[in-house]
């Protein structure tokens, strides 16, 4: 039999576009919690903390999946694993779009989460059916459709929420993917499985999904419902247990999941570090703010309702989206150093000037403007930096424990707000107090700066721009 490979088929705007229109839903599903998740805490009865965990729970299946995706679209077909992966994450939105109750709520965010694994998915079809150039268009074009897509999930969840139920903010991007994935599975060709002589290391990917996810829980009980000194030792072992044993497979593995010398590389653990210490203080942020906008006026809250705080942090996705796309520029033009320290200098100030400078609202969208400038650059930067530090077989796992990384830097900054809102509640009302939000505030802020001392260490490392 003949090793040849064959060429694959190439395709047309209409298959691309395909793409775009399932980024865009799926970035829409993936944002409507956000200005939604005061409403969601009031309807469900919860507190702030347990309400972090209806966005988080979707990064716990996220942080899984991630790394994990992009290998088997690469080994079985990015179509077919695309198909598969969409098929769980309807069955995800249609659950939570029927939900009675948080736990419900919860598993259809679980199921939701496989959505992380799209974009890697996206990425291998279109590079195997386009030539170069074109392929960085598409891909282009399909990440600046999901960024947009949080834009339209951001204005679309307060209307669909009080105009109808929450539940349509749910089922209404759902009913799009599947649409749009029915098309895709229609239009785009078949790419050509990867062959090799060695299988998939499914020991090293069963460890690295165990070990994340025991992390991401275990930070969600440590931070959240509250988990004894005991407890979170114990959690701590078993996370250290899994990742030895992940670390130990690796190496004996004669087709790694993750190469750990790519891992050891200087760019890629400082990469790491810093976007998980960004995301952190972002992820602070993102569930600060609809908190504050959401509470009532009475003293320090504002008191909108979910469409007005849509509007309110609709500048700050349209930032967002903007500082996603040009990270890379600025950081070839102005120097990764450069952009890391201006980042971590705007973030720091305006949290911390917003520990004290909250009583309008026009303060809050700025802040979160500044802030998703800031981050979306900077973690943009280090995601281009990375993968053209590493080998050009090791990008799709580069770039995949990067989003990781960014997943569980979100995650953590999410849980430690609302640890911190539930920890200065009001003992009559039940409702964080003023000082709660000027603390957290203020924490973000110092977790920011952390960033431009980890740059300083970091260079005489080989981390210079």
């Amino acid at each position: 039999m003949s090793m040849a490979v064959v060429s694959p088929a190439r395709i047309g705007r209409l298959s691309i576009g395909a793409l775009g229109i399932l980024a865009l839903a799926l970035g829409t599903l993936q944002s409507v919690v956000e200005p939604a998740l005061p409403q969601l805490q009031r309807e469900l009865g919860v507190s702030p903390a347990e309400g972090a965990l209806i966005g988080n729970t979707l990064l716990v299946t996220g942080a899984v999946v991630a790394p994990v995706a992009g290998k088997l679209g690469d080994r079985y077909g990015g179509k077919r694993v695309l198909v598969l992966l969409m098929a769980v994450v309807a069955a995800g939105g249609l659950l939570a779009g029927v939900a009675p109750n948080l736990p419900v709520l919860l598993l259809g965010q679980v199921l939701q989460g496989v959505m992380v694994g799209a974009l890697p998915l996206s990425f291998i079809l279109v590079r195997k059916h386009l030539p170069a150039r074109a392929s960085r268009v598409a891909i282009g074009l399909v990440m600046a459709l999901f960024t947009g897509g949080g834009m339209v999930g951001t204005l679309i969840a307060g209307p669909l929420a009080e105009g109808l139920s929450w539940h349509w903010m749910f089922v209404l991007p759902t009913l799009v993917i599947i649409a749009t994935t029915l098309v895709v599975a229609r239009l785009m060709p078949h790419d050509p499985p990867v062959h090799s002589d060695h299988g998939i290391d499914w020991p090293g990917v069963v460890l690295l999904s165990a070990t994340l996810l025991v992390f991401m829980l275990g930070l969600v009980r440590v931070t959240g419902a509250g988990l004894s000194p005991l407890g979170a030792g114990a959690v701590a072992l078993v996370v250290a247990a899994l990742a030895t044993g992940w670390v130990a497979v690796e190496r004996r593995a004669a087709a790694p999941m993750v190469d750990l010398r790519m891992l050891a590389k200087p760019a890629m653990w400082h990469a790491c570090v810093l976007t998980l210490v960004i995301t952190t203080s972002f992820g602070m942020v993102s569930f600060l703010l609809p908190q504050l906008f959401a509470l009532s006026a009475d003293g320090y809250g504002f008191g909108l309702s979910t469409t007005d705080i849509g509007l309110f942090l609709l500048p700050g996705a349209i930032a967002g989206a903007v500082s996603d796309s040009v990270g890379g520029v600025v950081a070839r033009r102005a120097g990764l150093r450069a952009v890391l320290t201006v980042g971590a200098v705007v973030t720091a100030v305006t949290m911390i000037a917003l520990a004290s400078l909250h009583a309008a609202a026009w303060q809050l969208t700025v802040a979160k403007v500044l802030t998703a400038i800031a981050a979306g650059v900077a973690s943009t930067a280090l995601l281009t930096r990375t993968a053209t530090a590493v080998d050009s077989r090791d990008i799709g796992i580069a770039t995949s424990l990067l989003v990781v990384t960014r997943v569980i830097g979100v995650a953590l900054g999410v849980q430690i707000g609302g640890a911190i809102l539930d920890a200065g509640a009001d003992s009559t009302t039940g409702l964080p107090t003023e000082s709660a939000f000027a603390t957290a505030f203020a924490v973000a802020g110092t977790v920011a700066a952390l960033s431009l001392l980890i740059v300083r260490i970091t260079k005489n490392k080989g981390a210079q721009a």
